[in-house]
C-alpha cells in the first residue's frame, strides 16, 4: 500500500473549506479553538446526541448550526471537511460514511480499531482523492519536538531504549470509573486503555528508527490490577524488541502522580520529554569529561525543574494545556487539504500504530 492518498484518484483540493464537527465532548473544544487559528475556515455544523451541549457548543464557538442527528447535519451543512471526535468505536463508521460522501476526515484516535479496518478505510480514501487523517497530537507538543531534535543531533548517541510512560488516575473517579453508567469504552478490545494506547504507540515509533520493522519480538502484560468487572485493564506493561533497539509501553492507574514521559537512552546519554508537566531533561557527557559531567547535569537539571514550574505557571495564565500540540496538527492537516502537500500524520505514520497495537493485543505476544 502506498503512503500516498492522490494516486488512485485525483486530489480534492478544497481553498475555503466548510467544516462539521460530530461529537461536541471536551475534545470538540479543543479542535475548535484549533480551528479559529486556520484561516479561510467556514464552521458550518456541529453534532452531538445531546441537544443541549451541541447547541452550547455552536454558540460558544461561533459555529452556524447545530444537529443532533449527524446525517441530518451532512445533509443541510453540505461540509467539505468532517472532524469525527465520538468515541472510538464509531470512528470507523462515521468515517466510511463521509468519505463515501467525498468529504476529507479529520478523526480522533484510534482512527479505527484494528489495521485491517484502518486499510480499507485507507483504500476508500485514496480512491476518492481524499484525505483521512488520525490526531496524533502529542507528535507537535514542544516537549516531543525538542526531544526529537535533541536526538537527531546525535546529543545523546545513539538510540538503545525508549520508554513511554503514561500514570494516570482512571479508577479514582471521572467518567470511566461510573460502575453505574459504564463508558462505552470499556468495551473496546483494551477496554478503557484503548482510549490512550495509540498515544504510547506512536511516540514510542516516533523514536525507534527501525520500529517499522516486521522482525521485533513483543511481550505485552495487559493486567487488572485493581480488580472488579468494570475495567477489562487498568495497566499495561509491555516490551518491543527491535534489531537496534529496545521499547517500552507502560500505563498505570496506581501510581501518584499523573504523568506522560517519554524517555529516550542513548549510546552517549539520555533525554526524557514529560507532557503533563512539559520539560525536557537532558542527562550527557559535558565539558569538563566524566568527573565533572554530574555536576554539570545536575546544575542543568536543578535549572531545568526551576524553569518548568514557572512554566507551568505561565501556561495556566495562558490558558495553554496539554493539547498545545493541536493547533500544529490541525494547521498542517488544512494546509494539505488546500494543497495537496503530505499531512503531518502520515499513512506510514497511522500504520505502524496500529499493526503495533495489532501486536500488543495480539494472543500469542501476551504474558
Amino acid at each position: 500500500m502506498t503512503e500516498t492518498q492522490d494516486e488512485a484518484a485525483g486530489f480534492h483540493p478544497v481553498t475555503r473549506p466548510r467544516v462539521a464537527l460530530v461529537g461536541a465532548g471536551k475534545i470538540a473544544e479543543q479542535h475548535l479553538l484549533a480551528l479559529k487559528k486556520v484561516e479561510g475556515v467556514e464552521l458550518a455544523g456541529v453534532c452531538d446526541l445531546s441537544p443541549a451541549l451541541a447547541e452550547y457548543t455552536a454558540r460558544s464557538h461561533g459555529v452556524e448550526a447545530w444537529f443532533t442527528d449527524y446525517h441530518a447535519m451532512l445533509d443541510a451543512c453540505r461540509p467539505d471537511v468532517v472532524h469525527i471526535l465520538t468515541p472510538p468505536a464509531t470512528h470507523e463508521p462515521f468515517a466510511r460514511e463521509c468519505l463515501e460522501r467525498g468529504l476529507h476526515v479529520l478523526v480522533e484516535k484510534p482512527v479505527a480499531l484494528s489495521l485491517q479496518a484502518f486499510e480499507d478505510l485507507w483504500a476508500l480514501a485514496r480512491s476518492r482523492g481524499l484525505r483521512l487523517v488520525e490526531n496524533q497530537n502529542y507528535r507537535f507538543n514542544d516537549p516531543i519536538q525538542r526531544l526529537r531534535a535533541i536526538v537527531a543531533r546525535g546529543d545523546i548517541g545513539e538510540v538503545e531504549e525508549v520508554e513511554v510512560r503514561m500514570v494516570l488516575g482512571i479508577r479514582g473517579g471521572g467518567r470511566y470509573a461510573d460502575e453505574n453508567l459504564p463508558h462505552a469504552s470499556h468495551r473496546l478490545p483494551a477496554g478503557v486503555l484503548h482510549e490512550f494506547i495509540s498515544h504510547l504507540a506512536y511516540l514510542l515509533l516516533a523514536f525507534m528508527s527501525d520500529g517499522d520493522t516486521r522482525e521485533r519480538k513483543i511481550s505485552a502484560a495487559w493486567l487488572n490490577q485493581g480488580g472488579g468487572d468494570l475495567f477489562k485493564y487498568d495497566s499495561l506493561d509491555a516490551q518491543i524488541i527491535t534489531a537496534n533497539a529496545h521499547g517500552h509501553l507502560r500505563f498505570s492507574c496506581h501510581q501518584w502522580p499523573d504523568s506522560f514521559s517519554v524517555t529516550v537512552r542513548g549510546s552517549r546519554g539520555l533525554a526524557s520529554a514529560e507532557l503533563f508537566h512539559p520539560s525536557v531533561r537532558v542527562v550527557k557527557v559535558r565539558p569538563g569529561g566524566q568527573h565533572l559531567s554530574p555536576l554539570m547535569n545536575g546544575l542543568a537539571e536543578a535549572g531545568t525543574l526551576v524553569r518548568s514550574g514557572f512554566g507551568s505557571i505561565w501556561r495556566k495564565i495562558r490558558n495553554r494545556t496539554a493539547y498545545e500540540g493541536l493547533q500544529a496538527f490541525v494547521a498542517g492537516t488544512y494546509e494539505a487539504i488546500r494543497t495537496g502537500s503530505e499531512p503531518p500524520v502520515t499513512y506510514g505514520d497511522m500504520e505502524r500504530t496500529l499493526r503495533l497495537i495489532d501486536d500488543l493485543l495480539a494472543e500469542e505476544n501476551r504474558l
